[in-house]
């Protein structure tokens, strides 16, 4: 399929910073990111703890703050209700860290995915007064859980929801609800994932303890769940990103350290190994099996268990590679074809992994240029998970049937629903039907936006070094895409592990560059000749030294301005 390219539109708030002695191009790339003054792009360079937000402003947060005060008074035992992804497990790893360090027994009850599924349930209310509990806190959760809340009222639980995802109506009377996401919510900044609301709660219960918790050991957990969550990486959650990541090489942690050593990850910590090595073997936990041994690593002070933990996670997490690459090899081969593709792709099948579906569908999603949901059949019931595609907001779009769903959740760009089997295919009609009325033509069109053209000879050390003051990169700030050329291959390109390529090219200037294929063995004719590249210029570690990574060529003669 072919793919346009354009360039990326310049703000007229470029103008002011670029007056102000920044480079043309850096001002382009500030504004584009929403920065208008000089003061803004400093801080956005720069981020500090000074950018924080009070948390006193996130909505019940003070009353939150009371209850638990009184638990810790009364001896009563609390119970942390998570999630079992990256987010709910790191968030839940800050409370329980905080709430016992201040003295309050706190208990860890995490859902299983596969025998319970997403979210705080009655099940869970009940297995918190199992334990002795007065108080429950969710984690990542509880938002759209009015059932277990009620569930929780009747067995005499108070109920502190701690949550990002949209909301569904008024929770039952008494409840407390730490949301950003609240339509009554005056706190400046939204996007706030759970682990990032778990920091701000256990920041200021610590503070309010006056028990003295490091606030870069909450970092590096509130980072890892920020960054993996993809939510933007902008505002406070660009600050937490930041200054988690800096502090991650510094860990006393032996679980932190045991998960990197099994990752590989070494100095500087980056958002890409976060989201494509840390974060997927935390997530690997409970996609296979269940969380708890996720959980356990984070919080263990014991460098024999935490290795052993570590190792586990990495069982699952080749498992959990094996079953991902056969539920999207099955999903993507559903749709080949000749015939036009509907607007959104809807699958379900009893062999899908229930543990995957969402990666395959974020896979299924970005090979076809639209929204897919994928389900997995059990009995009567279809589970699954949506991915977007940018500029397509899922979750605002398939609400409108969230009656007719067992289960709903998430926001704009991921979703978690549950759907009777019987009733799947007319609502898969319905949503095709809908989406291909709705959404304009040009939202499904693949169009690679480059930022800024440069001169091959200019995609050196310093250049390479200056797009990394822009570092976190994810959601809300992507990684620039450079447009270059003409540049050829020094030689033949080394073909390496599964499908990919490295090679060396030359500049016309005579500079040599190392570049970087992921997937790009099939493509590897198309560097026979002299080509224009869009590439993401990039830090090698192991080379110590800029690499060009490989986001599409074509012939310099046809390529469009």
């Amino acid at each position: 399929m072919s793919v346009r390219w354009q360039r990326a539109p310049l703000p007229a708030g470029a103008t002011p910073l670029a007056a102000g002695g920044l480079p043309d191009w850096l001002a382009a790339m500030l504004a584009r990111r929403g920065i208008q003054t000089a003061a803004a792009a400093e801080a956005f360079l720069e981020p500090s703890l000074a950018d924080l937000h009070d948390p006193a402003r996130l909505p019940d947060l003070e009353a939150a703050l009371e209850r638990l005060l009184r638990a810790r008074a009364a001896g009563e035992k609390v119970a942390v209700v998570g999630d079992y992804d990256v987010d709910g497990v790191t968030a839940s790893a800050q409370l329980l860290a905080v709430l016992r360090a201040c003295g309050v027994a706190a208990e860890a009850v995490l859902p299983h995915r596969h025998k319970e599924g997403y979210g705080f349930q009655p099940v869970h209310a009940e297995r918190a007064r199992a334990l002795g509990c007065a108080l429950v806190v969710t984690a990542d959760c509880g938002s759209t859980s009015h059932a277990a809340v009620e569930r929780a009222g009747e067995l005499g639980l108070d109920v502190i929801v701690t949550d990002h995802h949209l909301t569904a109506g008024d929770l039952p009377a008494g409840t407390l609800e730490i949301n950003p996401a609240r339509a009554d919510a005056e706190y400046p900044y939204r996007h706030l994932c759970a682990s990032g609301i778990a920091f701000k709660l256990a920041s200021a219960f610590a503070a309010r303890c006056e028990r003295p918790v490091r606030t870069e050991s909450l970092l590096r957990m509130a980072c890892l769940g920020t960054i993996a969550d993809l939510v933007p990486l902008t505002g406070e959650n660009r600050t937490i990103a930041a200054l988690g990541l800096r502090a991650l090489p510094e860990t006393p942690s032996p679980g932190l350290q045991a998960l990197m050593a099994g990752a590989g990850v070494g100095r500087p910590v980056t958002a890409e190994d976060v989201g494509y090595r840390l974060g997927p073997r935390i997530n690997a936990a409970g996609r296979m099996d269940a969380a708890d041994t996720a959980l356990d690593l984070l919080l263990s002070r014991d460098r024999r268990a935490a290795r052993e933990a570590a190792a586990r996670l990495e069982e699952w997490n080749r498992e959990r590679r094996t079953a991902q690459a056969r539920t999207t090899a099955a999903a993507v081969e559903r749709w080949q074809g000749d015939g036009e593709l509907p607007a959104i792709l809807v699958g379900w099948d009893p062999d899908w992994h229930a543990g995957v579906v969402g990666i395959s569908a974020g896979q299924v999603a970005r090979h076809y240029h639209r929204p897919a949901l994928l389900l997995q059949v059990r009995g009567e019931l279809a589970k699954g998970s949506g991915r977007s595609i940018p500029g397509i907001d899922l979750h605002a779009f398939l609400h409108r049937w969230g009656d007719r769903l067992e289960r709903f959740g998430g926001h704009e760009q991921a979703v978690g629903l549950t759907v009777t089997l019987a009733s799947l295919p007319l609502l898969a009609a319905e949503w095709a039907a809908a989406a291909g009325a709705e959404w304009p033509p040009e939202a499904l069109e693949r169009v690679h936006e480059y930022e800024w053209e440069f001169a091959p000879d200019a995609l050196g050390r310093e250049l390479e070094a200056a797009l990394r003051r822009l570092e976190p990169f994810g959601m809300g700030n992507r990684r620039p895409l450079l447009r270059t050329g003409p540049l050829a291959l020094l030689a033949a390109p080394r073909l390496f592990g599964e499908g990919h390529l490295k090679g060396t090219v030359r500049t016309p200037g005579g500079r040599l560059l190392a570049i970087l294929g992921w997937g790009w063995a099939a493509r590897a004719a198309e560097l026979e000749r002299p080509f224009e590249a869009l590439v993401h210029l990039e830090h090698d570690k192991y080379l110590d030294a800029p690499v060009l990574r490989l986001r599409d060529v074509r012939p310099p003669a046809a390529a469009s301005a």
